[in-house]
C-alpha cells in the first residue's frame, strides 16, 4: 500500500523558515509529478509548488521567491523550502504526488496533510 508522509510542519513567526519532506512509500514503479498543495479555514485547497519527474518546477504567484521545492528520487521524497513566511501562508499543507504502483496505472495520491502556522 503506497503511503505519502509528510512531516517539518509548525509554529513559526513571520519572516522565519520551515521545510517540508514528503516521503512515499510501498511497491512504487514511478513517480512523476510531486507537489504541495495547502488549504487555509474557509478557503479552498490550491496548489502552492510542483516539480516534475525531470525537475519542472512551478510555483503560485504568491509564493514565487519565497519557497523552493526540490524531490531526491532515490529516496521518493519531495521538500518544499518556505522562506519569509508570512501570516497568510499559515495553512494545512498537503504532498501529492501522481505515481504508479505494481497495478501499472498512474494515480494520484494524498497525504495526512501537516500544519503550518505563521504568528504575526
Amino acid at each position: 500500500q503506497v503511503q505519502l508522509v509528510e512531516s517539518g510542519g509548525g509554529l513559526v513567526q513571520a519572516g522565519g523558515s520551515l521545510r517540508l519532506s514528503c516521503a512515499a512509500s510501498g511497491i512504487i514503479v514511478k513517480i512523476n509529478t510531486m507537489g504541495w498543495y495547502r488549504q487555509a479555514p474557509g478557503k479552498q485547497r490550491e496548489l502552492v509548488a510542483s516539480i516534475t519527474g525531470r525537475g519542472t518546477t512551478d510555483f503560485a504567484d504568491s509564493v514565487k521567491g519565497r519557497f523552493t521545492i526540490a524531490r531526491d528520487n532515490a529516496k521518493n521524497t519531495v521538500y518544499l523550502q518556505m522562506n519569509s513566511l508570512k501570516p497568510e501562508d499559515t495553512a494545512v499543507y498537503y504532498c501529492n504526488a501522481d505515481l504508479m504502483t505494481v497495478t501499472l496505472r498512474m494515480e494520484n495520491y494524498w497525504g495526512q496533510g501537516t500544519q503550518v502556522t505563521v504568528s504575526s
